[in-house]
């Protein structure tokens, strides 16, 4: 039996109150951890406190959940509720599911990101569902007077089954409105789940595939106009001048006019990022109208100077950056990182004594990696609807960082937050595009200008060549071996345009007796920002083919190999820090193993494996390849992933399927190129994505299956596929593949 404490001192996790026309509403804290202690609860801010969550159940038995995060494909949605439904003990079919619009006074934290919005919300959203569970059957305790501990629940019925009394909760919600809210409530074993672990379709799903307007492209309101912006062709540019005159007179045009996205004395948070501060606005009637004139208009554009610029991020101290001027290349960035990755770099993490170790070593292997900036390409470009009054903005579209974006909005209108409603949409797509929304900010600042309903709408070309981006990154991995062809040593140099990927304490770190990691970074005027598993993405790809060109030159199989090092990493720990837990790690890895039939191979088809530890979960994978007219024909993945409980079976599969098949196309083709600042690649005639013949014949999917709370998914299975399959080409060819994309390197095989 699991208790939880509803509430600790002063500070309640769950409120209750009465349906207007009867029935019962809780208010719960979807963050409101259960296994807190009281001066944890004590040293968190208030905000934590606040509602985030409502559960209502009508008197007709009609369960509603709100879904306060948007959702973009990452299944929150109904994955959330099931978790609601599941301790509130109602049937599936009874529980509608609501997207809760903005608003911070009722909800905290609505966005999503770092795939946490399970592993956060578990505890609270399990309390909340025993909550009204309990308050139900004190209420039918009272009715019936009998004593509470004879009540039991089944699929949205009170029952008592020693008078044979039964009721709905429909019939019973009204009276539980007026029952206090328990000081503690027991939690369902995990034996008895009926609904979570089970398959649940998406509640979006039949909209979807009937075409219901839920996606923020889709909004339409009376008299709305519609509006594109011209942004710098080149990063290191800004507006000089705009001549308008001719496409002012276009038809359907309604206005031209230079904006500033963000106020010069604004102070930037973390998601304030703007790739171009002053852009020009066209604004017309339709879109093609608008679009007419956009390919007509006359913009004259001049380089900016170095400029610094403060921001706040997310968790942190305050930070001074460095945009520098200049128009950027991508054949500089090369040279540039080549000649950092040669110096002496920011020592991040030392065990042992490497230096000795290499200088003692019987065989030194190593090896560079490369990246190239990636873009988004989101199905859905980005766009906003607004309709900003004088004292108030109505807006609507898909954001990751909503809570966020309405901060900056209400700074830059001089609108209060409270007046200020945002509906959320679903997201055609994210994985952190959407959380930088400078065109919101856009929308609603030419709404202010015209004072009329406005749709922001950018066009591919806008939404690939105006930012956000992936970063550049390059590692150089060593490693020493003994005349015995063990692993004495490792040292990794990484780093990147701007940001460094490196992830110091994860494996093989705490694994190997002498560890170096070293970081160092390169200025840029290139927007990056989060891309699906950030830093991860890299990582994963440059460490697990590391790892496999180590274990051939030691002459170990590469599963061993990988978990001869784990078994270190759990028995004898090197190092003070670790942030993987080695037998889970060494979990997933004995389970692929065993799935992909690893020591029987079939002759035909050649095989990579690879396995990596981020957001809080543990994904292997083995693919099997032919190698066909010079490229890879993927044959199957196999794939075992620990992600604790497993809330909606199907889901978690199309995640990680959607993950695979993500990673591949950007480990083959993902590359943005710049030349004197300019992107070289603006729409998919150029941008080349991953096609449907492409994509693996076959995924086998398993979950590790244990009692451990649930962590990350939506992330996890994107790094490791890259070096999987970067290992699997590799046993076809004989080449080792060390830049993506690859495709650049398999041309070469001609």
């Amino acid at each position: 039996m699991t208790l939880v404490k509803t509430a600790i001192g002063r500070r309640s996790f769950i409120k209750s109150s009465a349906l207007a026309g009867g029935g019962l509403m809780l208010g719960f804290n979807w963050l409101a951890s259960c296994k807190m202690t009281a001066e944890e609860v004590n040293s968190l801010p208030k905000e934590w406190f606040e509602l985030n969550g409502y559960l209502k159940i009508a008197d007709n038995g009609q369960v509603t959940i709100m879904s306060p995060n948007p959702e973009g494909g990452q299944n929150v949605k109904t994955a959330m509720p099931m978790i609601v439904a599941e301790e509130l003990d109602v049937d599936w079919a009874d529980v509608i599911v609501e997207q809760a619009p903005l608003n911070t006074d009722l909800y905290n934290r609505q966005f999503i990101g770092g795939s946490q919005a399970i592993r956060t919300s578990w505890e609270g959203l399990r309390m909340a569902g025993a909550s009204a569970r309990h308050m139900l059957k004190a209420a039918a305790a009272t009715a019936w007077s009998v004593p509470f501990e004879e009540i039991t629940t089944e699929s949205g019925q009170v029952l008592h089954k020693p008078t044979e009394k039964s009721t709905s909760y429909g019939e019973l919600a009204s009276a539980a409105a007026q029952v206090s809210i328990p000081e503690e409530v027991e939690l369902k074993e995990i034996d008895d789940f009926k609904i979570i672990g089970t398959s649940k379709k998406n509640v979006d799903g039949l909209k979807i595939m009937t075409g219901k307007p839920l996606f923020g492209i889709d909004t339409f309101s009376e008299g709305m106009l519609t509006a594109m912006i011209v942004h710098p062709p080149a990063f290191g540019m800004k507006f000089k001048s705009v001549d308008d005159a001719a496409v002012k007179s276009m038809p359907g045009i309604q206005d031209v006019f230079t904006i500033k996205v963000l106020d010069d004395d604004y102070e930037r948070q973390h998601f304030d990022t703007c790739t171009f501060l002053e852009v020009v606005a066209i604004v017309g009637n339709s879109t093609w109208e608008v679009m007419n004139a956009k390919k007509a208009i006359s913009v004259a554009w001049e380089p900016f100077e170095t400029y610094t610029e403060a921001r706040q991020p997310y968790r942190g101290p305050k930070q001074t950056l460095t945009i520098p001027s200049g128009l950027e290349s991508s054949s500089d960035h090369k040279g540039q990182m080549e000649a950092m990755g040669s110096k002496k770099a920011e020592v991040v993490r030392k065990d042992g004594n490497p230096e000795a170790a290499f200088r003692n070593a019987a065989k030194v292997v190593e090896r560079t990696y490369t990246a190239p900036f990636l873009a988004h390409n989101c199905m859905e470009p980005m766009n906003f609807f607004a309709d900003v009054k004088s004292d108030s903005a109505k807006l609507s579209g898909p954001l990751q960082k909503a809570e966020l974006t309405e901060q900056a909005i209400s700074a830059r209108l001089g609108i209060p937050v409270e007046q200020i409603d945002i509906e959320l949409t679903r997201l055609g797509g994210g994985y952190g595009r959407r959380s930088y929304a400078h065109w919101a900010l856009e929308a609603a600042v030419i709404s202010q200008k015209m004072k009329a309903p406005v749709k922001l709408v950018y066009t591919r070309e806008d939404d690939m060549t105006g930012g956000i981006y992936r970063p550049a990154y390059q590692i150089t991995y060593k490693a020493a071996l003994d005349s015995k062809n063990n692993l004495t040593a490792v040292h990794i140099n990484a780093g990147g345009i701007p940001e460094s990927p490196l992830y110091p304490d994860r494996f093989p770190a705490g694994a190997v007796d002498n560890y170096l990691a070293e970081s160092w970074t390169i200025s840029t005027n290139i927007t990056i920002g989060s891309f699906r598993a950030p830093r991860s993405n890299f990582m994963a790809s440059a460490e697990q083919s590391f790892l496999d060109e180590v274990a051939e030159a030691a002459g170990k199989d590469p599963i061993d190999f990988r978990l001869e090092l784990l078994n270190r990493a759990t028995k004898n720990p090197v190092g003070e820090k670790k942030d993987y837990d080695a037998d889970r790690y060494a979990g997933v890895l004995k389970l692929v193993k065993e799935k992909s039939n690893w020591d029987n191979t079939n002759s035909d088809l050649k095989r990579g494996v690879a396995a990596y530890f981020c957001h809080n979960s543990y994904a292997a994978q083995v693919v099997d390849i032919t190698w066909e007219n010079n490229q890879p024909n993927i044959q199957k993945v196999t794939c075992v992933i620990d992600c604790g409980i497993v809330i909606n079976p199907d889901a978690a599969r199309n995640l990680c399927e959607g993950g695979i098949v993500d990673g591949i196309g950007n480990a083959l083709y993902g590359e943005l190129l710049f030349k004197d600042g300019v992107p070289q690649k603006s729409n998919f005639d150029n941008y080349r994505m991953i096609r449907m013949s492409e994509s693996p014949k076959e995924i086998d999917v398993y979950f590790v299956e244990n009692d451990i709370d649930p962590t990350g998914l939506g992330e996890p299975t994107f790094p490791p596929i890259f070096a999987a399959l970067a290992n699997a080409m590799y046993n076809a060819t004989g080449k080792r593949f060390y830049n993506q994309p690859f495709i650049s390197e398999m041309t070469a095989l001609i």
